[in-house]
């Protein structure tokens, strides 16, 4: 991917911002994975911009802890660990509850049918058991629901931690029978929103990250099993 000068962006977002999130997104995809070099002047040759603003991204991905610098290696990926990952959900666990209990009670008309659009395409790709499309549209619908909280922070903080755990989120609805799971538990949280019953949106949402961790420690189980 390769970025237009500075001067000729329409946007006034910084150069380096764009390029964090590209970077961020690829290593939090799993493209770049943990342990892999990344190079400043190959990422700039291959951006085409200058050195400084990959200098730049890299060193805010630094702070972020996804990579490191490493003497005589240069920056090399971290990613999230496996205990960064359960920290994630039960953070989620504790705040995406609350998340959708305002949501019932603060969600609009025009949010309300974004989510049922998101339900019912999520039905047809269940179906087909098409993956990628089951990942785009599961952020779609944590990301209304955040949105229609009506608390910005809540929702920059959760929309982040979603990014965080995309790789995973990819693997679960690589599952047939998770995928599936995981329709009827959003078909359900919508209803519950929709009916405009604070309680139990709150409740299967709770359920709906519980049973999230729960296909996750179950695959990472697996994993360490095989290796």
């Amino acid at each position: 991917m390769r970025y237009d000068k500075p001067d000729e962006v329409g946007s006034s977002r910084p150069l380096h911002g764009k390029i964090f999130e590209k970077l961020e997104s690829s290593i939090l995809s799993g493209k770049y994975k943990y342990g892999d070099t990344l190079n400043e002047i190959k990422l700039a040759e291959e951006m085409g911009v200058s050195r400084t603003p990959v200098r730049e991204a890299l060193r805010q991905l630094e702070l972020e802890g996804l990579v490191a610098y490493i003497p005589n290696k240069g920056v090399v990926v971290r990613g999230l660990s496996k205990e960064d990952i359960k920290d994630i959900y039960e953070i989620r666990l504790v705040i995406e509850g609350m998340t959708a209990r305002r949501a019932a009670e603060n969600i609009t008309d025009e949010e309300l049918a974004e989510l049922k659009e998101y339900i019912e395409l999520e039905e047809f790709y269940t179906a087909r058991d098409d993956a990628k499309q089951l990942s785009r549209l599961d952020t779609c619908f944590h990301e209304t629901i955040y949105k229609a909280c009506g608390s910005r922070l809540l929702a920059k903080t959760l929309k982040a931690f979603h990014n965080y755990v995309k790789s995973v989120r990819d693997i679960s609805l690589s599952s047939p029978e998770r995928a599936r799971e995981t329709y009827l538990e959003h078909k359900a949280i919508y209803e519950a929103i929709r009916d405009r019953d604070r309680e139990l949106a709150e409740i299967l949402m709770e359920q709906h990250i519980r049973n999230a961790t729960a296909f996750m420690e179950k695959q990472s189980l697996a994993a360490d099993k095989v290796e």
